[in-house]
């Protein structure tokens, strides 16, 4: 296999489980919180793929889906359009609301989509490029991918159990 496969492969896992876990379900049972703290399937779907778009855009040096495709506006929510989930509070997660399942997929299909289209263009050469300085150390294209797939894996988990506590 080569980078770019894997890299795809890893996105292309997190992709199913999105469209597996949203498929049929509410706008009331996309907003569900088992606790007031907790988060809800749709906040934790559109977290993940706001996170992707962010940094994939960042590293590949386009503009994010979520601007470029005006999927800002079709989701209408009471947030800043840079928004991306990170820091928010239990009140901000309440604050969510999505129309519909396919809202959310549509979304994150078109994040996948300019994610394979940068990541097939990776080579293992590109992995030890640093992307960002802020941290130390720096981090480098390989780490942000594998983390941000990590990073959406989880989250895609933690909707998955949370549609199996809603069907239950």
């Amino acid at each position: 296999m080569t980078v770019d496969e894997v890299l795809a492969d890893g996105f292309s896992r997190v992709h199913e489980v999105v469209h597996e876990v949203v498929r049929g379900l509410s706008a009331d049972q996309l907003s569900y919180r088992p606790h007031p703290a907790a988060n809800s399937i749709g906040w934790l779907i559109w977290h993940l793929t706001r996170v992707q778009d962010d940094h994939v855009a960042d590293v590949a040096g386009t503009e994010q889906a979520w601007l470029a495709e005006g999927w800002s506006g079709r989701f209408g929510l009471p947030f800043d359009d840079q928004a991306t989930g990170w820091g928010h509070s239990a009140h901000d997660v309440g604050a969510f609301q999505v129309a519909s399942s396919e809202l959310l997929t549509g979304y994150h299909d078109a994040v996948y989509a300019r994610t394979l289209a940068f990541v097939r263009t990776v080579t293992e050469s590109d992995l030890d490029r640093v992307v960002d300085t802020r941290w130390d150390p720096p981090v480098t294209l390989g780490v942000r991918l594998v983390s941000v797939i990590d990073d959406d894996a989880q989250h895609a988990g933690q909707a998955a159990y949370l549609r199996g506590l809603i069907l239950d």
